[in-house]
């Protein structure tokens, strides 16, 4: 029986437990949410070496990965799981704080039972990475001035169009001849007001 206990039964329990990797993401989120005041200090002393490393990193990935950086949805990472542990990896290269606690967790679990770590790296990353859409809405607003002149003018013509049209017809078509329902009726009495 002890041999049953000790050695067969943590096997079977291990291969039917589904909750095994639930079990082990809520560890390792524990464990990093313990040490993300050291990350956060490492991250502050590394802060200007980490910028150029991260940013190159940040422009080599894909389309993807930028969005899951910058929104950091669950969705983002159960779509592009593959993706996030990858850039992961490269951020664990580079030796960025708390990536490699991240990454082993990821790879270990599954990214999408460890969304906590993951966001915390990438929010840090977020702090480095220039927005591109700040220089975007600047170039838009030229364009629709100009549509709107054209359309300001485009009523005014159309209105000159119609006057033309109106007095061309007035000088071809006779008037029409007076009819017994065109005669104005006789006013009906209105009963008293009391």
């Amino acid at each position: 029986m002890g041999y049953w206990k000790s050695k067969l039964l943590p096997k079977i329990k291990k291969v039917f437990d589904k909750n095994g990797k639930k079990a082990a993401a809520a560890e390792a989120c524990k464990s990093f949410d313990d040490s993300k005041g050291e990350i956060d200090k490492e991250f502050e002393e590394k802060k200007t070496e980490l910028q150029p490393k991260v940013v190159e990193i940040y422009e080599a990935s894909s389309a993807e990965i930028k969005s899951v950086v910058k929104e950091r949805t669950e969705g983002g990472v159960k779509k592009n799981s593959t993706a996030v542990t990858k850039f992961l990896e490269e951020l664990v290269k580079i030796e960025f704080p708390g990536s490699k606690a991240a990454s082993e967790a990821a790879t270990k679990c599954g990214p999408t039972y460890v969304t906590g770590p993951i966001f915390f790296i990438f929010e840090k990353v977020s702090t480095f990475v220039v927005t591109e859409e700040a220089p975007a809405p600047a170039a838009e607003p030229a364009a629709p001035a100009e549509e709107s002149s054209s359309k300001e003018e485009a009523p005014a013509a159309s209105e000159e169009k119609k006057e033309e049209i109106n007095k061309a017809e007035e000088t071809t078509t006779p008037p029409p001849p007076p009819t017994e329902e065109a005669t104005p009726a006789a006013p009906a009495e209105e009963p008293p007001k009391p």
